[in-house]
């Protein structure tokens, strides 16, 4: 092996089987890379952004949410170029790393990597609450029991990701429509049988000297429901990771995000309201493992009509734990085949899929979920959302600012598609997620787990330095295209 020198990092080639070992197959068109996104993100209507509530009341939330509204909209118009520029399957660590260096990449690479495997762990303890609704009328029995069920989803899933992508994705279309059209059933069935009430929407116990009808935590509780509001959105920015199996990833990949992002605005709009203004109101909502369980039981009452009804919801957190999967699979791959992670990580299956890197995620999000269980004095789905949004912003400041960048330096780069925000949407962009990171350290109760992910990267960031930063591989996609002579 021969080694090339690139600033604090070092590169090895690689012979041709190697990369072979680590070959992805075309899969995806847009419609595909729509519900890939749309349904890594729509359990968020089922779960997490209720927490809000409690943390800023439903004005608090609904301020909280319009100005992530306005960051996601900035961030998926930049993507939207950036994918369709620098189509691999790093996505955001590949942006990152051709903008400023593989030391900075391998930071957001870390940063995604925290995301994408936390984010399925918080949305496994939803599918626990609402499998314990059904099952024992309670979501809190022994943890025993929802230990099972979170085994028993990891193990399903994963199953059906290591069959391949295009099964995987062809799930996500069918699971994704499913949870789409049930929110619309509940949005409808609220709204025409008179369950929704206004003043529910105001029970949140205020603060001393607040309003329970204004901001009954105040403005800091606009501030501590940014990063519930960010569950909203959460994973749109997942689509860059299926870029090496998308058939035309130049057209394909704009589309699907700007679709994505338009039916998750809607969406977010819809739950928030109708779902904070029934049963027991904003109070009791945002605090619920199962809100939309919750929501059904209000409107259809507890008999077999709201029972099948929430099982039916369960597809919403399916889709996004099912789609979610994926995306840490190939995070942990794209890291792994450029020599940021161990390189044993990254060879696929006869599926071609990355088997090592999908079950190694899931053991990982099995012992997030269980730690947090045992210390978080049953504050698990909560703390486990912090960790993920706080990864997930960090990973947007980077890539806000490298878009900032490469259109400064490196306005040849070949763009088919050009975001219509331009460079003061990253701005704006890469403000509010430097905001929504200070937002996580609100919540004392989360904290925890925050400082647990910050410990994380900073070991991550010892064995970069120690260790991967000298084993590099020149012939990674992302690599080899930021080392070519044109970017010198």
């Amino acid at each position: 092996m021969k080694s090339n020198e690139g600033g604090v990092a070092r590169y090895e080639n690689v012979d041709e089987q190697y990369l072979a070992d680590r070959q992805l197959r075309k899969s995806a068109g847009w419609k595909l890379l729509w519900a890939l996104g749309v349904g890594a993100v729509i359990s968020g209507d089922y779960f997490g952004w209720n927490f809000g509530l409690t943390a800023g009341g439903f004005w608090g939330m609904m301020i909280a949410t319009v100005l992530m509204a306005i960051m996601y909209v900035c961030m998926v118009f930049s993507i939207a170029e950036l994918s369709a520029a620098l189509p691999y399957a790093g996505g955001f660590y590949s942006f990152v790393r051709n903008a400023m260096g593989p030391t900075a990449g391998f930071i957001c690479g870390v940063t995604d990597t925290i995301e994408y495997v936390i984010t399925p762990a918080v949305i496994v303890v939803g599918i626990g609450g609402y499998l314990n609704a059904l099952v024992f009328g309670s979501d809190d029995p022994p943890f025993g029991i929802t230990f099972i069920w979170w085994t028993l989803t990891y193990a399903l899933f994963v199953a059906i990701n290591l069959r391949g992508v295009e099964l995987t994705l062809k799930v996500g279309l069918v699971i994704t429509a499913l949870a789409a059209a049930v929110l619309v059933v509940f949005y409808i069935a609220t709204i025409y049988n008179g369950s929704f009430q206004w003043d529910l929407l105001f029970n949140v116990e205020p603060n001393e000297g607040q309003s329970a009808t204004g901001l009954p935590k105040g403005f800091l509780g606009v501030f501590a429901a940014l990063p519930f509001a960010i569950w909203f959105y959460l994973a749109i920015e997942q689509l860059p990771l299926a870029a090496e199996e998308t058939h035309d990833v130049v057209n394909d990949m704009p589309k699907a995000l700007i679709w994505g992002i338009v039916t998750l605005l809607g969406l977010s709009l819809f739950t928030l309201v109708l779902n904070s203004g029934v049963g027991g109101g904003a109070a009791a909502i945002g605090t619920s493992e199962a809100p939309l369980a919750d929501g059904f039981q209000a409107v259809f009452g507890s008999g077999t009509a709201s029972t099948v009804l929430t099982l039916i919801a369960l597809t919403g957190l399916i889709a996004s734990f099912h789609t979610i999967v994926y995306a840490y699979g190939r995070v942990l791959f794209s890291l792994s085949r450029a020599g940021y992670f161990p390189r044993w990580i990254s060879p696929v299956n006869r599926w071609q899929c990355p088997q090592r890197a999908l079950i190694l995620g899931a053991l990982i999000g099995l012992a997030c979920a269980a730690v947090i269980e045992f210390n978080g004095e049953g504050k698990v789905g909560a703390a486990l959302l912090n960790m993920a949004v706080f990864g997930a912003v960090i990973s947007y400041a980077l890539v806000m600012v490298s878009y900032v960048v490469l259109r400064i330096n490196r306005p040849d780069l070949p763009r088919p598609y050009r975001s219509p925000l331009g460079i003061p949407g990253a701005v704006v962009g890469g403000i509010l997620s430097l905001i929504a990171l200070v937002a996580c350290f609100s919540n004392s109760d989360y904290l925890p787990g925050v400082i647990g992910t910050s410990i994380f990267l900073v070991i991550c960031l010892v064995y970069y330095a120690l260790y991967s930063r000298s084993r590099l591989v020149a012939q990674a996609p992302e690599e080899q295209v930021a080392l070519s002579p044109d970017n010198e």
